[in-house]
């Protein structure tokens, strides 16, 4: 189950405000976490090791909970590799260890994609070994641009999922198109709103109320993504040519999309 960070929003002079702290990390997942910086260690002496989600913000919840990692420097196989290995390993006390793998140019330049990351790296992002990666000094505004820089490629994602669309185990890429989508409803209700929140269950019910037609899809999108049902081939080409499709459109005519 997903677990809401109660201190994510805004400041009173509309910055982006998360409980992400080296401070809240539970002392339950220290020893998966120095695993997995040794791990990363052995192939790039230099790569960076963040954790991010529930773990960096002490809401996880054992053995229910993900443990999200971020590194920099890492091959996105190697990445994938150790993050297998680690969700065997200790499947005791998580449901699985993902691991994105970023560069350094990613978090370099004055586009929609960079400036996200320097979102994301900056306010949910905690540092666990390795050099930091253009950590900004000061807090990013939650406003179209981070909502913007978080979810334009949402478009870019529709079109891949097409092309997956019975290639792929339905259940696996349902719950991938979930939790992408449901970022961007996010993003879609912060911005509506005027607030900030990458809370799937609290872009939902936001949503919901402001697009009362794409209510039941985004509930089953939600169900999804937190592994309450798994998606069938039928139902999933069904919400890529429903919900999934209006989601993008809403986005690209209320936030704006990434440069194609």
């Amino acid at each position: 189950m997903p677990v809401r960070d109660p201190l994510e929003g805004l400041t009173a002079t509309g910055q982006i405000r998360t409980g992400a702290g080296i401070e809240r990390i539970p002392v339950r997942y220290v020893d998966l976490l120095d695993a997995a910086v040794q791990r990363v260690g052995r192939d790039e002496s230099d790569a960076s090791v963040y954790v991010y989600g529930s773990v960096a913000t002490g809401a996880a919840r054992s053995p229910q909970s993900d443990v999200d990692l971020l590194t920099v420097g890492v091959s996105m196989d190697r990445a994938a590799s150790i993050g297998r290995s680690l969700s065997t390993e200790f499947s005791a006390l998580c449901r699985g260890v993902e691991i994105a793998a970023a560069m350094t140019d990613d978090f370099r330049g004055d586009d929609d994609e960079a400036y996200g990351a320097r979102v994301f790296l900056h306010h949910y992002c905690v540092r666990l070994a390795g050099p930091e990666i253009d950590r900004a000094t000061s807090p990013f505004p939650g406003d179209r641009r981070a909502a913007r820089g978080f979810n334009g490629d949402i478009a870019r994602h529709l079109a891949r999922w097409r092309q997956r669309l019975g290639d792929s185990d339905a259940g696996v890429l349902g719950r991938v198109v979930a939790r992408k989508t449901l970022l961007a409803v996010a993003g879609l209700a912060s911005v509506h709103d005027a607030v900030w929140t990458t809370d799937r269950s609290d872009a939902v019910e936001r949503w919901s109320q402001a697009s009362p037609d794409l209510a039941d899809g985004l509930d089953e999108l939600l169900d999804w993504s937190a592994q309450r049902s798994s998606a069938t081939s039928v139902r999933l080409a069904h919400h890529l040519a429903t919900t999934v499709e209006q989601i993008a459109d809403q986005f690209a005519a209320d936030v704006g999309l990434w440069p194609t």
